[in-house]
């Protein structure tokens, strides 16, 4: 296999492969911008709101693990399709949606498709190219596949809401869902560990666990202190309960021993650290601008844009570092340069000349650059080839659980505290996520020469 370009086949079979990722990204950034036209329509005020956003999220993180695991036993390809055509159904649920209850449960339900097609592609691509060099540019690739996503997504979700209304962005995703199911007959079958059973035990905690910490993180500024204790409460004895059932199952959904390995655990908590603080940034900006501002969702899109582009147009020249120098310092790097955008932006204030806000997605986007890749090709060389379904629902475990308790802290800090505390609160976790990737990557770089090749090129 030719090592330095992929063959148009290759090509085709990553576009096969990322294009459910892509309608999935496409999907959640556009529905942020349309959040405030959704509250208008439906009610639900700033909580509304952010359940809009977390009741799919919650869903797609505590199926996350499953849905790699069961693309690995059932095959990628077959679990991909089945994921596709569910996101379809959901989604023409969500744009016919008469209420904000029935919202949420389609949001839901899109969720929980959305996990089961999303690990599929990172998956499929790994088993495609297993020599180290050609999977690390399918996972280059996988980030160009994002990033594009996270500039098309607030621009067509601002069109969408200011010229036709917020439900075509759901019904948009019926006929690039149906090409996606399409594209994958392209796509090679394929699977590891068949026999083993699915964790329903750990299945279950997680996503009890996970939904009882959002709703104290969303709605816990709302109840009584005796509710929020219990729910607090609720929430740790299922976590506690997940991970005994981990260490005792027989195939458990989430194997305990992978978090040995420093490098794993660093690269997913600077992932988990990198989408807290971008996406709540997302929905305070969206916020902010919409309502402080006096903006349409359209110009919202178009002055965050400089996030999205910054990340696309570095992601060649960071893939080119992590060549030479490994994933640690561009890692660090971006998660500072993300905490010195969400500071800034703390520090002028969202009502600043526009040109500073521009300044601060720029800083966050190159910071988005520097991070994601390495982030990813780190965690997924630090799994076996043979996990490659497991390793790809970690991963996006992380990215969700960023997202998700981000989106719930940072917009009730807003709501609470204003933008100025948001921000502060997103920029001191990143920060951590910095510490840990310069202090647990050193693993990384220190490797064998072998390993060090398969990592650096993600």
């Amino acid at each position: 296999m030719d090592s330095k370009r992929f063959t148009l086949g290759e090509a085709l079979t990553l576009v096969a492969a990322y294009l459910g990722l892509f309608v999935g990204l496409i999907d959640a950034n556009a529905v942020n911008l349309a959040l405030p036209a959704i509250r208008a329509d439906l009610g639900g005020g700033i909580s509304g709101a952010q359940w809009t956003v977390d009741a799919y999220n919650i869903a797609f993180a505590a199926m996350l693990l499953t849905s790699g695991s069961l693309g690995d036993r059932l095959g990628r390809r077959r679990v991909l399709r089945i994921g596709l055509t569910a996101f379809v159904v959901a989604s023409v649920a969500c744009a016919a949606a008469p209420s904000l209850s029935v919202l949420l449960a389609a949001r839901a339900v899109q969720g929980v498709a959305a996990a089961v097609m999303l690990p599929q592609g990172l998956a499929i691509a790994a088993a495609a190219f297993p020599d180290p060099v050609q999977r690390g540019r399918a996972t280059a690739a996988w980030a160009v596949a994002a990033a594009t996503s996270a500039a098309i997504g607030p621009i067509l979700g601002g069109v969408l809401t200011d010229t036709a209304g917020w439900r075509f962005i759901f019904w948009l995703n019926m006929p690039v869902g149906l090409l996606a199911v399409a594209m994958t007959r392209r796509l090679p079958e394929s699977r590891d560990n068949a026999d083993s059973p699915v964790d329903i035990r750990g299945q279950s905690l997680a996503a009890f666990a996970l939904a009882a910490l959002t709703l104290v993180l969303v709605e816990g500024h709302t109840m009584t202190p005796v509710w929020t204790a219990l729910l607090a409460v609720a929430a740790a004895v299922g976590a506690v309960g997940f991970i005994a059932s981990q260490r005792g199952a027989a195939h458990p959904m989430l194997p305990l021993d992978l978090f040995r390995s420093r490098r794993l655990s660093a690269a997913l908590f600077a992932t988990f650290a990198m989408t807290f603080g971008i996406y709540g940034m997302l929905l305070v900006n969206s916020f902010v601008f919409q309502q402080q501002r006096g903006a349409t969702a359209l110009v919202t899109a178009l002055w965050f844009l400089p996030m999205p582009v910054s990340y696309l147009v570095l992601i060649p020249f960071v893939n080119a570092l992590t060549h030479r120098i490994g994933p640690r310092l561009p890692m660090t790097a971006g998660l500072c340069l993300m905490a010195a955008g969400l500071l800034l932006y703390a520090l002028v204030g969202p009502h600043a000349r526009i040109g500073l806000l521009v300044l601060s997605f720029v800083l966050a986007g190159a910071g988005l650059a520097l991070n994601t890749g390495p982030a990813v090709g780190l965690a997924m060389a630090s799994i076996p080839l043979r996990r490659a379904g497991l390793a790809s629902g970690v991963v996006n475990l992380a990215r969700l659980v960023g997202i998700t308790v981000g989106v719930a802290v940072l917009g009730s800090a807003m709501a609470t505290a204003g933008a100025h505390a948001a921000m502060m609160i997103g920029a001191a976790v990143q920060l951590s996520g910095a510490a840990v990737a310069a202090r647990w990557g050193r693993e990384a770089s220190a490797t064998t020469s072998g390993s060090r090749r398969e990592v650096s090129h993600a």
